[in-house]
């Protein structure tokens, strides 16, 4: 029997908050302490204490923090930090984290009460729309002064400084080496060395053989499954779907448009067909699949490859993939695979809540100074949470993440990918793009829908933001 640990832990967060507030920062006294990351229902975490600040700490003693942290696989570890701040300074720290796919809806709702987060996120332009009047200018803050670049600063169109990344990310296939290897060593193997992997077209040859060898080497499929529950969902209707908006910016010279045309939409087919037929299920089941689905097929070694970016590690770590056997490639898309390098970038901004009274401003301001700064929240971010990051003070905190190093090591001599999905038009587009895909998959529905989502819904949706 293999040894399956379920990623526990994302259920743990609100057990390592002590004395807890039971609002998490809400005007409601019956929030949710539990924790269950991906699974499409409100993720809770709080920190908070009664003491006095410690003598010669730092910090607002009269303000408070609320964060409503984006990313459910960090939960328990800004859960721990909050704490160790508010132990340190008495400053009161609460942490609430959105279940994935739910963000946005859950600010709309905690922004709505009388104690709203006074530390939020927009993914970038577009989320920015939607909160610009809400995010304070950030431009005299130490944390805009750490910064290595102003590449990294979201700026509005008065050039005020509205956000702030804090992690830098990659995503693209992550494979198991060893399993490839053992694939490589099988008669009539169409590599013998990952290194041979160079195209889309090699990928997908190699996928295709694996497949039908799936028996014999032991495995369930060539690609984890390509859920389509809001966990999991993303993967496709946002990261794959970047790919054709990155080569169609980059081919007609442009950085955001009003209407997508559509160009690269066969490279995004074969893509997704691969995935949904090189796979450990049939394509009528992915409507019920989630990302622990996926996550837990590649880290017991039941599939090869898996779509998925940096942020992945604590999910596969400690289960039958070694760190050793972990390798990312690019997401070829047959236009420029030889320069091809992974997707790399950032849709994680900070922004401090402008609406917030002066005195939690101010303690939001020392907490974020205090996580970029001090040892104890640089160890967080890099080697806990295992975040790349774009301060000047994270020099000597690199992450012991073997996919970032991966990643680093494929993109040194290639042409990473942008992140462009931060000017798709709204989330809208997203869901009607995903359920497209979705029927088609199941085949209840034709490509031609999802061209048509995918062109047609651009203008609409674009249309509509901007009216």
């Amino acid at each position: 029997m293999k040894n399956v640990k379920r990623f526990a832990a994302l259920g743990m967060t609100a057990a390592m908050a002590v004395t807890a507030l039971a609002g998490c920062g809400s005007s409601s006294s019956s929030a949710s302490g539990s924790t269950t990351a991906g699974s499409g229902t409100t993720t809770t975490a709080a920190a908070s204490a009664t003491t006095k600040a410690a003598s010669g700490s730092s910090g607002s003693s009269t303000g408070k923090v609320y964060y409503l942290n984006f990313k459910p696989e960090q939960a328990d570890q800004w859960v721990a930090l909050a704490k160790k701040y508010t132990e340190k300074t008495g400053v009161q720290v609460n942490v609430q984290t959105a279940a994935s796919g739910t963000y946005e809806q859950t600010l709309k709702s905690e922004m709505a009460k009388s104690e709203a987060p006074t530390l939020f996120q927009v993914n970038g332009p577009v989320g920015l729309a939607n909160w610009k009047d809400y995010c304070l200018d950030l431009k005299d803050t130490d944390i805009y002064k750490d910064l290595q670049s102003d590449d990294y600063a979201l700026k509005d169109s008065d050039g005020s400084i509205k956000g702030i990344a804090y992690v830098i990310e990659t995503y693209g296939i992550i494979y198991n080496k060893s399993l490839l290897n053992k694939y490589c060593q099988m008669d009539g193997a169409k590599i013998k060395d990952a290194s041979e992997i160079t195209s889309f077209d090699k990928l997908k040859e190699v996928a295709d053989d694996i497949q039908a060898k799936k028996d014999e080497l032991g495995v369930e499929g060539a690609f984890t499954s390509a859920g389509f529950d809001s966990s999991s969902d993303w993967r496709f209707k946002t990261h794959l779907a970047n790919l054709p908006i990155y080569y169609e910016y980059k081919a007609e010279n442009e950085t955001s448009t009003d209407a997508i045309k559509g160009t690269y939409l066969d490279n995004f087919k074969k893509v997704f067909d691969m995935y949904i037929t090189d796979s450990t299920c049939e394509p009528t089941l992915l409507s019920g699949k989630k990302g622990d689905d996926a996550s837990s097929e590649f880290a017991l070694g039941e599939a090869v490859f898996y779509q998925n970016g940096t942020w992945a590690y604590n999910d596969i770590k400690g289960n039958d993939v070694a760190d050793d056997d972990l390798g990312m490639l690019p997401i070829f898309f047959g236009v420029d695979d030889a320069k091809q390098g992974l997707c790399t970038g950032s849709e994680n901004y900070w922004c401090i809540n402008s609406k917030a009274s002066a005195e939690d401003i101010q303690a939001t301001k020392d907490f974020l100074k205090w996580v970029v700064e001090s040892d104890e929240g640089r160890n967080s971010l890099s080697k806990d949470m295992g975040f790349v990051t774009p301060f000047k003070t994270f020099s000597d905190y690199l992450p012991a993440n073997p996919l970032v190093k991966a990643a680093n090591e494929y993109n040194k001599d290639k042409t990473p990918v942008s992140w462009n999905f931060t000017t798709m038009p709204s989330e809208q587009w997203k869901n009607d793009l995903g359920s497209a895909m979705l029927e088609y998959a199941q085949g209840t529905g034709s490509w031609d829908a999802v061209k048509t989502a995918f062109v047609d819904g651009w203008a609409t949706e674009y249309k509509n933001a901007h009216s």
